[in-house]
């Protein structure tokens, strides 16, 4: 009579092991997709932001006309009072 215990064995072990990887891969992919939508909000977020801050770039501009009106007042000054 042939023993078919270690067949069995064998079957039950690859069983365990495909369940575990099974729910391993499970795991896994519900992390990716957890973290899909975390970074889809963090793009969000980051767009958000950009729209929020687009006025800052125009304060280099603003500097920028201030400085050349400064510096046209000094001259009207210095030319009205070598005018004296």
């Amino acid at each position: 009579m042939v023993s078919l215990t270690g067949w069995y064995v064998g079957f039950i072990i690859a069983l365990v092991v495909l369940v575990i990887v099974v729910a391993l891969v499970g795991i896994i992919l519900g992390l990716a997709r957890r973290i899909g939508v975390q970074a889809l909000a963090a793009t969000e977020a980051l767009d958000e932001s950009r729209i929020n801050t687009l006025g800052l770039w125009e304060v280099d501009k603003v500097n920028g006309g201030i400085r050349s009106i400064i510096r046209n007042a000094e001259e009207a000054r210095g030319a009205l009072e070598g005018g004296r």
